[in-house]
């Protein structure tokens, strides 16, 4: 896969969640006059947020506990097998296996503690949609239509930052660093497609080195014109 393949389709991704937020935005300004509403939404949004954050962070505690136990396994395996037979080497590993043993404790606590957070958090974001589908309710007759694509805009932000987080896990940090900040200097736009041997976003044409450059699996290439980071099918 190439280097920029993976930031093109990250922003495919992000540009979806940009227009999904315009949206919303515009809905809340036809409907911040409700302030009830308002605070119900912000709240929903709110517990949204903590609980997906909440979720990631029980996903790292699984994976790091599930690694601890790898790292026992081996080292028991090591200490079992027969191959060492060094006294010095075997008293060596004991210690490794009980400090590796109770850092496994320490890790199993924060998993727990993870678990606990999600949980709570899982809570209050149902408490938050259960309030919100009551003033929903009320308000239906007024703000019925905006409201029911409010609800559905925000279920598909749900579902874009789940597709956002898978899409950002083979994208090397440095890289992604720099798309951000073009990001934020291109409107939006820090990924262009070569068609027709031009760049999409400024229309230059660029040579065949240019072009074969910006497949590379390795390195990123950017437009001369516009800057931008050239993604080549």
């Amino acid at each position: 896969m190439s280097a920029s393949l993976g930031l093109f389709r990250l922003q495919q991704v992000d540009r979806q969640i940009d227009r999904a937020r315009t949206q919303l935005e515009t809905i809340r300004k036809t409907l911040e006059n409700d302030v009830e509403l308002k605070a119900a939404l912000s709240r929903t949004e709110t517990a949204q947020a903590d609980h997906h954050r909440a979720s990631h962070e029980m996903k790292i505690a699984e994976a790091e506990v599930d690694a601890q136990k790898i790292k026992i396994e081996n080292a028991e395996s090591s200490l079992y097998g027969g191959n060492i037979k060094n006294p010095k080497e075997l008293q060596d590993l004991q210690k490794d296996i009980v400090s590796l043993k109770k850092y496994l404790v320490t890790l199993e606590e924060r998993q727990l503690e993870a678990m606990l957070k999600v949980e709570t958090e899982e809570n209050e974001l149902q408490s938050a949609k259960t309030d919100l589908e009551k003033i929903q309710a009320r308000l239906g007759s007024e703000h019925g239509k905006l409201i029911e694509e409010q609800s559905a805009i925000i279920k598909q932000l749900e579902r874009l930052t789940e597709e956002r987080e898978a899409a950002l896990a083979p994208i090397e940090s440095s890289q992604l660093q720099i798309y951000e900040g073009l990001r934020q200097q291109k409107r939006g736009v820090a990924v262009a497609e070569i068609n027709d041997n031009a760049c999409t976003s400024c229309g230059t044409t660029l040579n065949a080195s240019v072009q074969q450059n910006a497949r590379s699996q390795k390195q990123l290439v950017n437009c001369p014109s516009c800057g931008r980071i050239l993604f080549a099918n």
